[in-house]
C-alpha cells in the first residue's frame, strides 16, 4: 500500500477527519519505518485488551479522550498525548465524539487480544 501522505502534499488532518463519520474504525493517514499514523473518531467505551508486542501512542486533536487502565484513568485533552505500554491492559472511551490519532506498528489490530467483535476494525484502510 502506498501510504497517502507520501504524494509530496502537506496533510491537513481537519479534511482527513472530515472524511468519515463512524467510531472506532481507524484509518491509515500515513505510513513510516513500520508504523502507522491512523486518524479515529471515539465515542463511547471501547472494550478492554493488550498489545503484547507493541506499544501504542494516543494524541488527541478534538474533543476529550480517557485511556482507563484496572488502577488509574488518564484524561488526555486537545494537544496532549500518552503511550500505552506494550502488553498492559487498557480500554478507551470519551463521553462526546473525540477525534485521535494513533501512532502504532503497522501489523497492530486495534482490538489486540480481545476477541473479534464490531470494534475490531478491518486493515489497511487509508483516508
Amino acid at each position: 500500500m502506498t501510504a497517502p501522505a507520501m504524494d509530496g502534499v502537506a496533510v491537513d488532518l481537519a479534511d482527513k477527519f472530515a472524511t468519515f463519520d463512524d467510531h472506532w474504525r481507524p484509518r491509515i493517514a500515513a505510513q513510516l519505518n513500520g508504523q502507522d499514523v491512523r486518524l479515529v473518531k471515539v465515542q463511547g467505551v471501547f472494550p478492554w485488551h493488550s498489545h503484547a508486542d507493541a506499544e501504542e501512542m494516543f494524541l488527541v486533536w478534538r474533543g476529550t479522550f480517557r485511556i482507563e487502565f484496572r488502577d488509574r484513568v488518564v484524561t488526555l485533552a486537545p494537544g496532549q498525548f500518552f503511550v500505552v505500554p506494550r502488553g498492559v491492559e487498557h480500554r478507551t472511551a470519551a463521553d462526546a465524539e473525540a477525534e485521535v490519532i494513533i501512532f502504532e506498528p503497522s501489523e497492530v489490530v486495534n482490538t489486540g487480544d480481545a476477541p473479534a467483535s464490531a470494534f475490531t476494525a478491518p486493515g489497511g484502510v487509508t483516508v
